[in-house]
């Protein structure tokens, strides 16, 4: 992306506005290479090969998960929603029941646990 990524003048901006932008971009070029990288790894018929380009796949998450963190602590909001959007997925997850069927045909529930570190 280039610099031209303000819909208003960079000029009028402030300077803690203008790097959550520039963390945006980063964030989305984060995302895109997750994404090559899973396209690479699919075709990939070399296992070594395959290996490297797992592994760069998951410095990028980490870079990724990198540029989230800062962009929901610059973000009250942000965190906010976010904590309520997840905490909703782990409620419903945490207490869904999956039936397992043993030996003797009898069920029996597990429900799923969940644990998400803060998101601060």
């Amino acid at each position: 992306m280039s610099f031209d990524q303000y819909h208003e003048p960079a000029n009028e901006l402030s300077d803690e506005t203008r790097t959550f932008a520039r963390m945006i971009v980063s964030l989305t070029e984060e995302a895109e290479a997750i994404n090559w990288y899973e396209q690479r790894i699919s075709v990939e018929k070399d296992n070594q090969a395959k290996a490297i380009m797992q592994n760069a796949q998951q410095e990028e998450f980490k870079h990724f998960g990198m540029d989230l963190e800062f962009l929901l602590r610059k973000n009250r909001y942000g965190v906010l929603r976010c904590r309520l959007f997840f905490l909703k997925r782990v409620i419903l997850l945490s207490w869904a029941p999956k039936v397992k069927k043993r030996q003797n045909n009898s069920h029996f529930y597990i429900f799923n646990t969940i644990v998400l570190s803060s998101l601060y």
